[in-house]
């Protein structure tokens, strides 16, 4: 009889399915060559055919343990197995870093930053959020999400586009430091967005209340315009 798989961790990685899949094929192997794979170099007993389709199928996750074997048998990075990351240590995981080097690198001890990953808060000082960036290799909008600063920035963007724009150039580039140039050709453009499809659609006759319901929609994806916006300058 063989053993259940055990739940995945809530702190497991989001698991890209197909790239397993696509990974298993081309390398020419069954579910039961990776499910064996796993058993034998990687002492994980309870994987079985059934549990690598699975995962492969999206009825199941493999957790932090699982994800790292599988990553061995399919002669890939971890990072190739997840989708993208969103907290602090799934961009870990998906780098193959281990905990110890990112804490030694940022100046933390292990306990005190595996604390910040499974509170997923971030306290580090400038200066450690930069090494972490480093280390990690964080892209802007991913160091802005795994340092807590995504609300103050949806905050602050929200004020841009509804009032003076100008007032929230220094307070967003102190959350995302962007070069002043860009981020007051960003700022500008969204608020002539927000404004404008307000105006627009009132002129059609909509009325205030779809100007609202159009307004708030904008506002919710705000910081994914800001983001799209940013791309579009640098690119």
């Amino acid at each position: 009889m063989r053993q259940p798989s055990p739940p995945p961790s809530p702190s497991a990685p989001p698991f890209n399915a197909p790239a397993a899949r696509r990974l298993r094929a081309a390398l020419g192997m069954g579910p039961e060559h990776v499910a064996y794979g796993m058993r034998a170099s990687y002492g994980l007993p309870y994987v079985t055919p059934d549990l690598v389709i699975a995962w492969e199928r999206g009825m199941a996750s493999p957790g932090n343990p699982e994800l790292t074997a599988l990553a061995g048998v399919l002669w890939c990075s971890p990072g190739e197995l997840i989708g993208r990351p969103r907290t602090l240590r799934e961009h870990r995981v998906a780098r193959g870093t281990a905990p110890e080097d990112v804490a030694r690198a940022v100046g933390l001890d292990l306990s005190g930053y595996l604390r910040m990953e499974e509170t997923g808060s971030w306290h580090g000082n400038e200066r450690q959020s930069a090494a972490l960036a480093e280390v990690l290799q964080l892209a802007l909008p991913d160091f802005v999400s795994v340092t807590g600063r995504e609300t103050k920035l949806a905050e602050l963007l929200h004020s841009a586009v509804t009032t003076r724009w100008q007032a929230y150039v220094r307070p967003v580039a102190k959350v995302a430091p962007l070069d002043r140039g860009v981020l007051e050709g960003v700022l500008q453009e969204l608020h002539e967005d927000y404004q404008g499809h307000m105006a627009a659609t009132l002129s059609w006759g909509g009325g205030s209340s779809d100007a609202s319901e159009s307004g708030r929609d904008f506002l919710d994806r705000i910081v994914d315009n800001f983001w799209a916006a940013v791309e579009n300058r640098n690119g």
